[in-house]
């Protein structure tokens, strides 16, 4: 696991499975499905609880990373693995689709009202403001001479505007092709999710993110100086803070401080939960929560403060496949029991491998992130204002990156060493 710091949104998504000769999509991948063809309603409510249920689903998820992490660094999107494993959801079935939904959060929504909410969330994404940059695409990459249901086919292109492509896997350029697609909807800062096609790999679904946000108010460079950031254990680490001061959203918890760093307008902002002294962010990562996130989300008031904040880069790189199964999707990953029948008639399909990547920069211009998610699929045979804060991030802290008006969270992480 690395870590490194480069904010780029990026959601990659791998997924293998049997195609046909033929172009996938294109009326020649068989299976005689009829494709789904209801449009997205414009039903804010349902991209509204989509998000909520990504972000819940995150929480989860970073807590079984961070356990798994033993007090190093860790950053993802989870907004990146919900649409990844949303677009793998579309061929689930059975026991399989039930345990995808539970971890995913979305039980009760049916295939067609969860792909009408992802792509009333994916246009809701989108931004106008001039100092933010948030794009997504979505691609599916199929071997030639397997054969795909049309229907999961054509959900895939319509609901998340999938390119679809048939590629020869045998040959080593695909793997080149593939990183290629990557690194340009990446803007370069994720170069590769492939290393290699396994020969019973035989279809990967990506999903591509990428944001770059400059600050509503930019950090003085003039202001920025060496400090030392005390690290669990006791060590120290001289790192370039940052400074600023004015009136910013925040909050004062129990045993912590938390502040809100708007983008541009203030479509997006950078969030910052900072334990006191004396506690640590082991303590407060106990206590984490998809509730209480919702709970103190609401809770910012407008504040006079100052704030500083180290410049730093990080990067991330992790299977999610211990940390998935731990929250209820292990028959997904069963060769005998998954069942993904809605991608491939015949039940011999199951996940092999998660993957994620994410890379994020915090520097006083602003932000840039991007992550990927590769899902392997393998086949078988009214407050009162407080008082003056002084936030001051020179030990652990969370960050968490979140969109306004979806509520979603793009980015999240807990950052125990800045680079």
């Amino acid at each position: 696991m690395k870590i490194k710091l480069f904010m780029v949104l990026c959601a990659l998504t791998l997924i293998a499975c049997r195609a046909d000769d033929k172009y996938p999509g294109h009326n020649g991948a068989g299976g005689a499905q009829p494709a789904e063809t209801t449009q997205p309603s414009g039903n804010t409510t349902m991209n509204s609880n989509l998000a909520a249920a990504s972000n819940a689903f995150g929480f989860d998820l970073f807590q079984r990373l961070q356990r798994e992490a033993a007090n190093k660094n860790v950053f993802f999107s989870p907004l990146s693995v919900t649409i990844a494993l949303a677009m793998t959801y579309n061929g689930a079935a059975g026991e399989t689709k039930k345990a995808m939904s539970r971890t995913l959060k979305i039980e009760g929504m049916n295939h067609a009202e969860l792909n009408g909410a992802s792509a009333e969330l994916l246009k809701a994404l989108k931004s106008s403001d001039q100092k933010i940059e948030l794009a997504i695409a979505n691609s599916l990459w199929a071997r030639a001479g397997v054969k795909f249901n049309d229907a999961f086919l054509a959900r895939n292109r319509q609901f998340y505007g999938a390119e679809i492509s048939s590629l020869d896997f045998s040959d080593p350029q695909s793997v080149a092709t593939i990183n290629r697609w990557v690194n340009t909807s990446t803007k370069g800062k994720i170069g590769q999710i492939l290393d290699r096609i396994d020969p019973q790999q035989v279809m990967f679904l990506i999903n591509a993110v990428y944001f770059k946000g400059q600050w509503e108010k930019r950090f003085e460079k003039t202001l920025t100086e060496n400090q030392p950031f005390h690290m669990l254990g006791g060590q120290k680490k001289q790192v370039p803070m940052m400074t600023q001061s004015g009136n910013y959203l925040y909050y004062r918890g129990n045993k912590f401080q938390a502040v809100s760093l708007p983008y541009g307008a203030g479509d997006a902002s950078l969030y910052l939960f900072l334990p006191d002294q004396g506690s640590s962010l082991e303590d407060f990562l106990k206590g984490l929560s998809f509730q209480k996130w919702e709970e103190w989300i609401t809770s910012f008031n407008d504040t006079p403060g100052d704030v500083k904040l180290p410049r730093f880069k990080l990067d991330y790189e992790n299977s999610l496949n211990e940390a998935l199964k731990s929250l209820g999707m292990g028959v997904a990953f069963s060769a005998r029991e998954a069942d993904f029948s809605g991608i491939r008639e015949q039940r011999d399909l199951f996940i092999s491998d998660v993957k994620h990547k994410a890379i994020v920069e915090v520097n006083e211009e602003g932000t840039e992130a991007a992550a990927a998610t590769s899902v392997g699929i393998s086949i078988t045979s009214a407050r009162q204002t407080p008082e003056r804060f002084s936030f001051i991030a020179d030990r652990p802290f969370l960050m968490a990156i979140r969109h306004s008006q979806t509520g979603a969270i793009l980015f999240m992480g807990a950052v125990m060493e800045p680079k």
